[in-house]
């Protein structure tokens, strides 16, 4: 079992930034896929960001130049630097994390998810 909290959202205006970040426990000696998602209400939970266990990155379309996935092995963590916010990027951000060498864009790849945390970004 692997548990993921996330921590770093809040209110912000548009064009400002956040740094969120989601610390692993539990069993996270075997490699971790480990990404971003985030969903509104009424909507489809939708990938952000991902990073595989051997550091390679993929962003959707949406966020690519402003948002920045990290991680640290040695905390296991990850985090998401959030730059030049807009209005859309209001969600509730949710981290995950699958027992895989690769990841995918698809929420139900992913078998441990944080609890989420609201971004808010206003006009």
């Amino acid at each position: 079992q692997v548990q993921l909290v996330e921590s770093g959202g809040g209110s912000v205006q548009a064009g400002e930034s956040l740094r969120l970040s989601c610390a692993a426990s539990g069993n996270t000696g075997r490699a971790l896929c480990m990404g971003w998602f985030r969903q509104g209400t009424g909507k489809k939970r939708e990938g952000v960001a991902r990073i595989q266990p051997n550091g390679d990155i993929n962003y959707d379309n949406s966020v690519k130049g402003r948002f920045t996935i990290s991680r640290d092995n040695t905390k296991n963590t990850i985090y998401l630097q959030m730059d030049s916010l807009k209005p859309e990027d209001t969600d509730i951000y949710y981290c995950a994390a699958e027992e895989s060498l690769i990841c995918t864009i698809y929420p139900t790849w992913y078998e441990y998810w944080g609890a989420g945390i609201q971004v808010t970004v206003s006009s």
